[in-house]
């Protein structure tokens, strides 16, 4: 009888580590991967941003899509901190960059992809030199490894997130040339 037991108990402690562990190893290896690739896609589409001062439909459409190929679903969020000059200031090159001297007011990612949507803009949202935008990621899914740690572990929470990346930066362009 305690043989019995015995045996049992060794049999699943084999399986498990036969195969749990390495599925939740595979798991983690895909989540760091697509890691990767979010937090590369976002560098590229916050640095083509400020290189070029445009947010255009076909450059966020490219960027969602490739985000979307890692198999997860993401919640995008872009600011922009847009260069209001002080309007007692006759021009905005004498010097802009003094401290107190210019303010910044931000549009957020509903406002923006209503620019973006607008046929009217050809799709785009202008920046201008200046202007600071950024950009941050995070998956809205839950992904294997995710499961299988708050299986094991028992680690939930509303903020269980484990995929993101975030980017910004200063706009060194001027959109509309």
């Amino acid at each position: 009888m305690g043989d019995t037991v015995v045996t049992i108990l060794a049999i699943i402690l084999a399986a498990v580590l036969m195969f749990i562990f390495p599925l939740m190893s595979v798991a983690d290896r895909s989540d760091d991967v697509s890691q990767l690739k979010v937090q590369d896609a976002t560098t590229t589409f916050t640095d083509n941003i400020r290189a070029t001062g445009r947010i255009t439909l076909a450059n966020y459409n490219k960027f969602v899509q490739e985000i979307n190929s890692t198999g997860n679903t993401y919640d995008v969020e872009i600011e922009v901190k847009i260069l209001d000059e002080n309007p007692g200031k006759k021009t905005a090159q004498t010097a802009y960059e003094k401290i107190g001297e210019n303010v910044y007011y931000s549009e957020y990612t509903t406002q923006i992809m209503g620019d973006i949507n607008n046929a009217s803009n050809n799709n785009t949202k202008y920046l201008k030199e200046g202007d600071i935008v950024s950009v941050s990621v995070k998956n809205t899914n839950t992904t294997i490894s995710q499961l299988l740690r708050n299986f094991f572990y028992r680690v939930t929470g509303n903020d269980s997130a484990t995929l993101g990346a975030a980017s910004g930066g200063i706009v060194t362009v001027n959109g509309r040339n």
